[in-house]
């Protein structure tokens, strides 16, 4: 259960982020640009969005061969977590446009592929980015007793094989949402009381919940059923190798920028107090990965900039690598480190090790 009464200490190294600030601000005015998106996220956008549906209207009218539709649920499976990475994220974190309504309808886009805005935003918005690898209060590192992220959980005898079965259950990830976790943690939410940070109540949210889900499987599913030239079972393959897809690039994307060597898992104290500021523990919990990776940049939404998401998450990923310059200068004036891993396969190497580590050892993680 969620502690609301968690927080950061004011007394250490609290000057950094007010200097980090203060310099983000001067480089939007000195460059005259908003720090919201720009027309690139226009076309990434219809992009994304097109890499989901076209797929899904082709296998369900020209497209004859088995081979072709089993390629058309791949490609969408690319689509759903391109949505996820680069649109749906900027917008529930009110980042993509200035304007309120447009972040609101293209945050629904989540629902679009399965998912739930409201339960996205409690999870991802307000206990992890708030909470980054906090014990007792980011869900992220929270699966339950079947992996173990934190060397705070207990650890069981069949976690020493978890840096090999991790990946295969990191692809139900988003079948595991459009199927029974948005109603878990809808329940979860009411218990802790984090439905009044979305001004919504249980009742509205399962009834949204469950509208979604009326209409998402009859689409998703009963179109193809009736249309495809998949027959029932090639569908339902179809179906799984799509949401596989997405979440294993998903995991892939979030999990080696905080479940690494270098996290420290900081747990608050008797007080519920974090003995660190909340941008240096952003720091000390989060790594960036492929920084000169452009392409993979422009595709992951931005977020192999992990750092600069978690200290400006209002802020556009489109300008997430000329930011990468500020806070890594600063950092490293305030003697507080800068993590960021050459390369993806750098990273998931890392993420693995980690895996590993806490699947067969029991250790403290560094103090800060």
């Amino acid at each position: 259960m969620s502690n609301p009464n968690v927080t950061f200490s004011k007394n250490h190294n609290a000057d950094f982020y007010k200097t980090l600030q203060k310099r983000v601000r001067e480089y939007f005015k000195e460059n005259n640009i908003t720090k919201f998106g720009n027309a690139g996220m226009v076309f990434k956008t219809v992009f994304m969005i097109s890499l989901y549906l076209v797929p899904f209207i082709l296998l369900n009218t020209v497209i004859t061969s088995t081979l072709l539709s089993y390629l058309m649920w791949i490609l969408m499976g690319l689509g759903m977590a391109g949505i996820g990475l680069s649109i749906m994220h900027d917008a529930n974190h009110g980042a993509y446009s200035k304007n309120d309504g447009v972040n609101r309808w293209l945050g629904y886009v989540i629902n679009g592929v399965g998912g739930s805005d409201v339960n996205w935003r409690i999870q991802h918005n307000v206990l992890h980015h708030t909470y980054t690898n906090v014990t007792g209060m980011d869900k992220d590192i929270d699966p339950g007793p079947l992996m173990r992220f934190t060397p705070h959980a207990k650890r069981f005898k069949f976690h020493r094989f978890q840096h090999m079965y991790a990946w295969f259950f990191y692809g139900l990830m988003t079948l595991s949402w459009c199927t029974a976790k948005d109603f878990i943690q809808a329940k979860e939410f009411q218990r802790d009381d984090l439905l009044k940070t979305q001004n919504t109540t249980y009742g509205k949210l399962l009834t949204n919940i469950i509208i979604t889900k009326v209409l998402y499987f009859p689409i998703i599913l009963g179109l193809p059923f009736m249309f495809s030239a998949l027959p029932w079972y090639g569908t339902l393959i179809g179906f799984f190798v799509m949401h596989f897809i997405a979440g294993l690039i998903l995991a892939a994307i979030f999990q080696p920028a905080h479940v690494v060597p270098t996290s420290t898992y900081p747990v608050p104290n008797d007080s519920g107090v974090v003995e660190a500021d909340w941008a240096v523990n952003q720091l000390y919990n989060t790594a960036n990965f492929a920084p000169k990776a452009a392409l993979f940049s422009w595709y992951v939404g931005g977020l192999n900039f992990q750092v600069e998401h978690h200290l400006f998450p209002t802020i556009s990923h489109v300008h997430y690598k000329k930011l990468s310059e500020i806070v890594k200068q600063t950092a490293h004036e305030y003697n507080l480190p800068y993590y960021s891993y050459k390369t993806f396969f750098g990273a998931i190497k890392e993420h693995t090790k980690m895996l590993k580590d806490l699947g067969t050892k029991d250790f403290a993680p560094a103090i800060h």
